[in-house]
């Protein structure tokens, strides 16, 4: 059998902490940035974690369960 492999476009999106969580950027940073306020720019920039709902999908695509 192959190796599984993890999911290209998961393992660029979402990196995971020490204490097992996932990290993430937010959307909508990239352009058409001059209507954003410059606070809504600011709370963009920072990271954000992922839902619980969520983690258990994205560990599978990072093959991590």
């Amino acid at each position: 059998m192959p190796k599984m492999k993890t999911k290209s476009s998961a393992k660029k999106r979402f990196k995971l902490t020490g204490s097992g969580k996932i990290k993430r950027k937010h959307a909508f940073k990239s352009h058409i940035l001059t209507k954003k306020s410059k606070k809504r720019k600011l709370k963009l920039t920072h990271d954000g974690l992922v839902h619980k709902s969520d983690e258990k999908n994205i560990k599978l695509q990072l093959r991590l369960i």
